[in-house]
């Protein structure tokens, strides 16, 4: 009996975690009794697939958990929580690699959250991803967003009745460590955050659940603050990359229209990715006489980006400084740009930075949230024609030319493809009018139909990057850019 006891899946995923180091060989007794807990006593054979799916079944059979996708989600995090380290012990051993090198300590972090299944690797191996040129000589990465979960009905019911004060307050909170989970907020039992100092407070670092890119994380204030973009903010930045030189970081802007959806709690976003807008050459540049250690220049890009480089780290924040508060409040009616009131500001920036060896490089995004009966939803957002494949906010993945597109796509695009192959379709109408402009100048056949496709949608984010840019790339633009230099 004890020797086929060795096929039963709560007993090999007994063996599983004991072999990730979360426990010892002497827990063994005491690991199989937590799996049990949570998903019944009785054991069965081995079946195909993941040791944690095939419990998640057995739990159901048993009517330990319901068949829901609250459920579900709960129960897989508590299992994978049994292979993960507390958070004192993830800790302790991410500043022991940390003394040998950032990337060691980064790459071990980030294994240990893959393979807990925090990051979720098989879900984000869902989303579309291409890569193409656009007119303007830029490439953008493309991305069709196919990994977030399905919602809970249940959890949407309940969630028209809920009044309740909230814990943890937000998704981005550190009191999410460890968190079971609930109808309509993410468990988070096997989630595990790094402490860490940055601007003399401190603040948390964790890798995104349903990442973007390449080892996509998040530093996160660990006080639920709102976000704020000031002298601090660079500072902060200039700090997280003497700590990561091999990650970049950015801040979403601070403001509603251009900033992110998490404007409640400070935090950054960074990782191992170079994006097109890093790679997108300077077509002016500039020369700031009180700050002779910084080279500048404004970006070849479609959004309005000023560039900063410099080893002098004082400089580059003050003069980056400068440039924020100057800003701030600049109004040019003869473009629509308008600075607001101290109680009602209208400007900010998306500020990012990343690493060249001993230099580091600052881009500055200059953003504008005004809007208008012509524009409700913003001047410098996606204007109407663009959202049948983009409305919602530009924030600081897509300013730096990777586009986050909504999942309905998929399926919507596929109908595109029929339509222009003359094939029986179901277009949806708001594609319609794009769909045609692009046959009218295009000879499209099924073995370039992908292809159309890829260009096409590309060069419509591109478009999108532009209605978001505050100096067009034409010569009124380019002349707002001159008076705002010399505003400088």
């Amino acid at each position: 009996m004890k020797g086929s006891m060795k096929m039963g899946v709560i007993s090999q995923y007994a063996d599983q975690v004991i072999a990730s180091g979360a426990y010892e060989p002497l827990d063994r007794n005491y690991v199989m009794n937590k799996i049990r807990g949570l998903v019944g006593d009785e054991d069965v054979a081995v079946s195909d697939g993941r040791l944690v799916d095939q419990l998640v079944e057995l739990a159901i059979a048993h009517g330990a958990i319901e068949d829901s996708v609250t459920d579900r989600s709960i129960l897989n995090d508590q299992l994978f929580d049994l292979m993960t380290p507390s958070p004192a012990r993830v800790n302790a051993r991410f500043w022991e690699d940390y003394h040998r090198s950032p990337q060691e300590a980064t790459d071990h972090f980030y294994q240990l959250c893959t393979e807990n299944d925090y990051v979720k690797v098989a879900a984000i191996k869902k989303n579309i991803e291409f890569v193409k040129k656009v007119q303007d000589g830029n490439e953008l990465e493309i991305t069709i967003n196919l990994s977030k979960p399905e919602k809970d009905p249940k959890a949407i019911q309940a969630a028209a009745h809920d009044t309740a004060v909230k814990y943890p307050q937000c998704a981005l909170c550190m009191e999410n460590e460890g968190y079971k989970g609930r109808l309509g907020y993410a468990s988070r039992s096997n989630h595990r955050i790094i402490r860490l100092t940055v601007g003399g407070r401190e603040w948390g670092f964790q890798y995104s659940p349903y990442a973007y890119f390449n080892e996509h994380c998040i530093f996160l204030l660990a006080q639920h603050e709102p976000m704020e973009i000031n002298q601090q903010t660079l500072v902060n930045l200039v700090e997280i990359e003497q700590t990561f030189p091999h990650y970049f970081v950015g801040s979403n802007a601070d403001l509603p229209i251009v900033g992110g959806s998490m404007l409640a709690h400070e935090h950054y976003q960074g990782g191992r990715h170079t994006f097109p807008m890093m790679k997108a050459p300077i077509k002016q540049e500039l020369s700031f006489l009180d700050y002779p250690m910084v080279t500048a220049g404004i970006v070849d890009w479609p959004m309005s980006d000023l560039r900063l480089t410099s080893s002098d780290t004082t400089a580059l924040v003050n003069l980056g400084s400068h440039i924020m508060r100057t800003w701030q409040s600049y109004s040019d009616p003869s473009l629509q740009i308008n600075a607001g009131t101290a109680d009602d500001r209208h400007h900010t920036v998306t500020p990012i930075m990343h690493r060249d060896g001993d230099r580091f490089i600052l881009d500055l995004v200059l953003r504008d949230n005004n809007t208008t009966d012509q524009y409700p939803l913003g001047i410098f957002h996606p204007h109407e024609k663009l959202w049948h494949i983009k409305k919602e906010n530009i924030g600081l993945i897509e300013v730096m030319g990777r586009a986050i597109l909504p999942a309905r796509l998929k399926d919507e695009l596929a109908e595109v493809k029929k339509y222009w192959l003359q094939d029986p379709n179901e277009i949806a109408e708001n594609h319609l009018p794009w769909a045609q402009e692009v046959q009218a100048r295009q000879t499209i056949t099924a073995d370039n139909v992908e292809a159309v496709l890829e260009q096409e949608v590309a060069q419509v984010f591109s478009d999108v990057l532009a209605d978001a840019g505050v100096f067009k790339r034409n010569a009124d633009g380019e002349a707002g850019w001159q008076r705002f230099i010399q505003q400088l």
